[in-house]
């Protein structure tokens, strides 16, 4: 019998703020709330942005200014806080996109026999000298040469980038000043904000569960796809000898892909369990999630941490892509809307799944969720978000493009709709699921996939399936893609409104429509209507991974007939008190209060905090035992 992977916890940080609380997803459907949560939500998206705190007095803040009436001043300044979120024009807090650094050479020519002249200080003087430079003197402090012919330097130039557009986070939101930084790349400085907020979501101490769960039976799978590449990790590692700069000790280390869980083990969680990172480029988050759920249903793991940090918005990351024809530039924005040269582009709009477009628009986000078994899920009194049904992977096989789409997809996501027609039934699996697209604005992806959730749809008997494409709000954040769409999802649950495919007024021509519901406006279906969704992620190199979620409605159908009523109501009565610690939690959030969880030398161990004791090794300070009894496999091969 297998364990069921429970959705306990989810948080993280994305163009559209805090993910835990549902702060993310609603600010993809802000229109369509009710006041109540308009409020929370630019509460929190305005304490994200450092511009309101509460005061020690009680007292509410606003640009450090005190405010009477702090709804009155949220209301007010609605616009200001919306328009610092999502999709839009590059700022200036990771690099100025107008002056982007760029080393070329040239080739001066004396201008007369005599040659050029010049002088170098001798501490900046070259190991070796180059043959054409002859010397002429060396007044201790400068060394003269001179050059008869041409001679070649390397200046630095600065140009505008083709693209000034990208999914960032909030407006002034800075991970770095949250905590002990201390240089960390500004993947990781998501990775501990965000894997703080997952944590922080589940209203139960971690104490808590370590008192319950043995640390070999905690695992941590977490990492990005295009590793760590700014200043602080492989982008500066890379750069400094070319521009004239010192390698750090951290720089390397630091710059790994799968760092992020090695900061979570080491720096929050104190973790001794499984732990790694999975890539599998554009679908990394589910090749991971696929991992943890592998776990918990063969029970050797009762609680999993899963997620994806990715901060790629460098000039070099958004040059790579560009060169590949795959991101939305301003030329291309200007042909599509068909805009003079020194029009203003609404940067806004440049992501459009499925309807007229030009290319993705790359985005840093990171996404984190916590998984338990369903025991421990209603030992724990844990709120129970939903539940992972299943994780399917598959290559594309022989391919001509390595970027290019194949035949993998149709294949793993085949499978995720038969798992959840085997799970719901035909006539819930028929009406009641809909599908988070990979959809990430180019021509291309809008044709093969459209086409082949249309073939499907068809296949398995869907008339109506609604697609969302949450690419068109954030962007598209590589490893973290399919996080976001989960995010989405589980709000979708909670509060009931699918997230339209924003910028779309109509669909493409050539995208594939039948037996599909491309959902082009915000949809109040109240959080009921569906049980199931489908996560679809599309990676270069055949990286293909789809993944069947199921709702807490149904999750909690399935709790009861393994578990019973009893169990139920006993686990009703424990989620009283994490209920109540959650929404204390989301409060301080709101009110500026709250900080990332950050451990560093904190309760550091070494061989000497083991201790053998018969067929278990008991670790100082930490319990229960890590057990050294072992579950083999192969008993029917052995004596």
């Amino acid at each position: 019998m297998a364990n069921l992977p429970v959705i306990v916890g989810f948080g993280g940080i994305s163009p559209a703020g805090r993910s835990s609380g549902l702060n993310g997803y609603r600010r993809l459907v802000f229109e369509s709330l009710d006041l109540p949560k308009r409020i929370n939500t630019l509460q929190n998206l305005g304490s994200l942005m450092g511009r309101i705190n509460k005061d020690s007095d009680g007292s509410w803040l606003w640009d450090k200014n005190t405010v009477l009436d702090i709804e009155k001043c949220l209301m007010e300044n609605t616009l200001d806080l919306l328009n610092g979120t999502l999709v839009r024009k590059l700022e200036t807090n990771l690099f100025d996109p107008s002056q982007i650094i760029q080393n070329k050479n040239f080739n001066l020519i004396a201008n007369n026999e005599r040659g050029m002249q010049f002088s170098i200080l001798n501490k900046s003087l070259p190991r070796v000298l180059p043959k054409e430079w002859q010397f002429l003197s060396n007044n201790g402090e400068t060394t003269s040469f001179n050059i008869s012919q041409s001679f070649q330097i390397n200046l630095a130039q600065f140009s505008q980038s083709p693209v000034n557009t990208a999914g960032q986070l909030p407006t002034g939101f800075d991970p770095a000043s949250l905590y002990a930084s201390r240089n960390h790349p500004r993947g990781l400085q998501l990775t501990v904000f965000g894997a703080s907020d997952a944590l922080d979501s589940m209203g139960i101490e971690w104490e808590k569960i370590r008192e319950k769960v043995a640390p070999d039976r905690i695992s941590v799978y977490a990492g990005s796809c295009l590793s760590q590449l700014d200043v602080n990790g492989n982008g500066g590692l890379l750069q400094a000898r070319l521009r004239g700069k010192r390698v750090s000790s951290k720089q390397l280390p630091l710059g790994l892909a799968e760092m992020p869980a090695d900061f979570i083990n080491a720096y929050l969680l104190g973790s001794m369990g499984t732990t790694g990172a999975t890539q599998g480029a554009c679908a990394t988050f589910l090749y991971n999630l696929r991992n943890a759920v592998e776990d918990i249903r063969r029970g050797t793991h009762r609680v999993a941490i899963v997620g994806t940090s990715e901060a790629p918005l460098t000039p070099e990351v958004l040059e790579g892509f560009c060169a590949m024809g795959a991101l939305a530039d301003d030329a291309g924005l200007r042909t599509l809307d068909g805009l003079s040269k020194d029009a203003q582009i609404d940067h806004r709009k440049a992501c459009r799944p499925f309807g007229e477009n030009c290319g993705f628009t790359l985005s840093e986000s990171a996404q984190f969720v916590v998984l338990f078994d369903d025991q421990l899920a209603i030992e724990l009194g844990a709120n129970i978000q939903g539940a992972v049904n299943d994780v399917f992977i598959s290559a594309d096989g022989f391919k001509k493009s390595i970027s290019g789409p194949g035949a993998g997809n149709t294949i793993c996501m085949a499978k995720a709709m038969a798992a959840t027609r085997h799970v719901l039934g035909e006539e819930k699996f028929t009406n009641r699921c809909f599908m988070q697209a990979h959809g990430t604005g180019t021509p291309q992806n809008r044709t093969t996939e459209s086409a082949m959730f249309s073939r499907l749809a068809k296949e398995f008997g869907i008339k109506n399936l609604p697609v969302l494409a949450v690419k068109s709000y954030l962007g598209h954040s590589v490893a973290s893609s399919a996080g976001d769409q989960l995010m989405a999802t589980l709000g979708v649950w909670q509060d009931g409104i699918l997230p339209a495919i924003q910028n779309v007024d109509s669909l493409a021509q050539d995208v594939t429509s039948q037996n599909l519901d491309f959902v082009l406006e915000h949809r109040n279906t109240g959080t009921t209507a569906f049980d199931a969704a489908f996560l679809n992620s599309k990676g270069f190199g055949g990286n293909n991974a789809s993944a069947s979620v199921l709702s807490p409605t149904v999750t909690k159908a399935m709790l009861q007939r393994r578990h019973g009523k009893k169990a139920m109501k006993t686990h009703e009565t424990e989620h009283l008190k994490v209920q109540e610690l959650r929404e204390s939690n989301q409060v301080k959030a709101r009110e500026g209060s709250t900080a990332p969880l950050y451990r560093f030398d904190y309760n550091v161990l070494d061989d000497q905090a083991l201790c053998f004791e018969g067929d278990a090794i008991n670790i100082r300070g930490v319990a229960p035992s890590v057990s050294l009894t072992p579950s083999s496999a192969y008993d029917d091969m052995i004596d």
